[in-house]
């Protein structure tokens, strides 16, 4: 899990690091923090939040260690097999 504050001092070292970690295969996801909810990159929820509440995480395996759950938007099929293992 790599938080978005972390990948660096200014805006723009941040989205060019987020850049090549996206273009070598590290990061594939997104979440928030707060929400403890990821989805793909390209979420228009994810989009909208605040770039302090995101963290990145390499795939689905490590998103959900981490204790976050898919997103119902973007990722419709592992939310609803998540949400019928946790009824």
């Amino acid at each position: 899990m790599l938080y978005h504050p972390d990948l660096g001092a200014t805006a723009y070292t941040r989205s060019r690091q987020l850049k090549l970690l996206i273009d070598e295969g590290s990061v594939r996801l997104a979440g928030n923090r707060k929400l403890h909810i990821y989805g793909t990159l390209s979420c228009g929820s994810g989009k909208r939040m605040k770039p302090g509440n995101r963290v990145f995480f390499r795939d689905d395996k490590e998103a959900l260690a981490a204790g976050y759950r898919p997103c119902g938007h973007c990722m419709k099929v592992a939310y609803e097999q998540w949400k019928r293992r946790k009824v």
